[in-house]
């Protein structure tokens, strides 16, 4: 027997009555939110990469006729008691309540190098070759890189 009214315990799925019980007891949901049923919110969100092997084998099988598919407008977290959004830019990343000052500033130059990175242009490998170096010596040439 489960004790909620929903199943999956923490992964679950749940409609905007549950959502609003859970997080803000017996209160009910304003009514200009729309119906419950319409709202479906995972509590551990799933991503499937756009090009992945899943999206594939959807779109092959014709499953798509039944399914919509939605791009990422954003993330977000639940910390200290408000609803975040994690950063996606470098201004983001220095605005973010999230990270203290020094996150902060690796969370931009991860940004930033991401940004200026051009597979063709190897000026901005920072100096590897990223056909012959191992991953190893790439993830820590840009650890080196974020610390500046």
């Amino acid at each position: 027997m489960d004790r909620n009214d929903y199943y999956r315990g923490d992964s679950t799925s749940l409609n905007l009555n549950q959502l609003w019980k859970r997080f803000r007891g017996e209160e009910k949901p304003p009514a200009h939110l729309g119906a419950s049923r319409d709202y479906s919110v995972d509590m551990v969100p799933k991503f499937m990469m756009a090009n992945g092997t899943l999206v594939r084998t959807l779109i092959h099988t014709d499953v798509t006729k039944y399914l919509s598919f939605k791009a990422v407008d954003g993330s977000y977290v639940f910390s200290k008691g408000k609803i975040h959004k994690v950063p996606a830019t470098d201004m983001e990343a220095l605005k973010s309540p999230l990270m203290g000052l020094f996150e902060k500033r690796r969370a931009r130059n991860l940004f930033v190098y991401v940004q200026n990175d051009n597979e063709a242009d190897p000026v901005t490998h920072q100096g590897l070759d990223l056909t012959r170096n191992t991953t190893r010596e790439l993830t820590t040439n840009l650890r080196k890189y974020l610390q500046r």
